[in-house]
């Protein structure tokens, strides 16, 4: 009886088993039947998988100088794009203008505005258009005055020339850095730097930044443009973006000054001065260049910017191409307009791709106003060459 109960159970465990093996287990069984057998499903076509959303990309915008100078114009002034087309027709705003530009009179008159000549440059100029000149000499003409030693350096270590971590403390270090275009570069901007100060003049508070700003990177643009496909002086072309910023600063107090506020406003209406400085600006430039006493060739490329036609001589080309450029450089880092924008406005500057990308890596690169700068960059003294630490001021 035993052994035929031990059969049993385990002739009841095989079979147990083996319906384990083959998925007929009982509860299996019961599960098959509460569920149907799924339908065989069809093989994975990657045809109809959903197509991935596009993203679109950042429109490119070709702008030409004109556009470029007027937008740049709009973000220097807070300028509203649709409000100035409806006002500039209205006839009240013409009369607003014409009394201001009364005010103001000529440019001539308003010679006391014009900032003095920085003493130094006639003699710089000489000694940059010598290549006989060494840079030593160079140094020796800027180490006569300490302020502009000063000035120097803080412009040698702002953002926008600074290529090193270490700061630059003495002009021998500036030649070793900037090699002697970076310092001819830095000279002419620290040279003209002070004379942009315009503080307590009122209106739009960051015009003078702005401004500043788009005649540094003016003048990095007219480097390669005057040297590589104008065939002229790079340091006139440079020289001259910056008489042209400061030409617009002059302006600008001048109408503050002269001008009333409008009833709606404290202020002079922005509007105003936009319109004076669009039609002006260039005329005060050949006017300061004049008063300084700029060889013929830089006052006729001055005076061909009063007009949009295509410039005849080979600096006031230069001089173009430069301001539109560092125009759509400002409108870049100020992110109005993308860097391809300005790579396609740029794109028939005569230029090789290698140049352009040069002059581009240069002119997007970001930029810290120097005036701006707290703390002093201190300067070793150096009795050998008669560099002394800044007066301070």
């Amino acid at each position: 009886m035993i052994w035929f109960l031990l059969f049993l159970l385990v002739t009841a465990c095989g079979w147990a088993a083996r319906a384990a093996l083959h998925g007929t287990a009982p509860w299996r069984i019961a599960a098959q039947r509460a569920s149907p057998e799924p339908e065989d499903e069809a093989p994975f076509d990657p045809r109809h998988m959903p197509e991935p959303p596009v993203l679109e990309a950042a429109p490119v915008q070709m702008l030409d100088c004109a556009r470029a100078l007027r937008r740049l114009r709009e973000l220097e002034l807070d300028l509203d794009v649709r409000a100035q087309d409806e006002r500039r027709e209205d006839p009240a705003h013409e009369r607003i203008v014409a009394a201001a530009l009364a005010a103001i009179g000529d440019p001539a008159a308003q010679r006391h505005y014009f900032p003095r000549r920085p003493n130094l440059l006639p003699e710089l100029i000489r000694a940059i258009n010598d290549e006989s000149v060494s840079v030593r000499r160079l140094v020796a003409i800027v180490a006569r005055d300490p302020a502009l030693v000063g000035s120097l350096l803080k412009v040698a270590n702002s953002s926008f020339y600074r290529v090193t971590p270490q700061p630059i403390e003495t002009v021998e270090r500036a030649i070793v850095v900037l090699g002697t275009e970076g310092l001819r570069s830095v000279m002419a901007a620290a040279l003209m730097q002070p004379i942009y100060r315009t503080s307590g003049t009122g209106g739009p508070a960051h015009f003078p930044e702005l401004v500043w700003e788009h005649a540094v990177r003016s003048a990095h643009a007219a480097i390669p443009h005057a040297a590589l496909v104008a065939r002229v002086n790079p340091f006139a072309a440079e020289l001259l973006c910056l008489v042209s910023g400061l030409a617009e600063i002059v302006l600008f107090r001048a109408v503050l000054e002269h001008c009333p506020p409008s009833l709606a406003r404290a202020d002079v209406d922005p509007l105003v001065i936009a319109s004076i400085l669009e039609s002006h600006a260039a005329r005060f430039a050949w006017h300061i260049g004049a008063d300084w006493r700029l060889s013929e060739d830089m006052l006729a490329a001055l005076e061909e910017q009063m007009a949009w036609s295509e410039p005849a001589t080979p600096l006031g080309r230069s001089l173009r191409f430069a301001r539109g450029a560092g125009a759509l450089a400002v409108l870049h880092t100020h992110s109005i307009i993308n860097a391809e924008s300005v790579r396609a406005s740029l794109a028939t500057s005569g230029l090789s791709p290698a140049h352009l990308e040069s002059m581009l890596m240069r002119l997007l690169r970001q930029h810290e106003d120097p005036r701006t700068r707290n703390d002093p960059v201190p300067v070793r003294p150096d009795p050998s060459r008669g560099i002394r630490p800044p007066a301070s001021s």
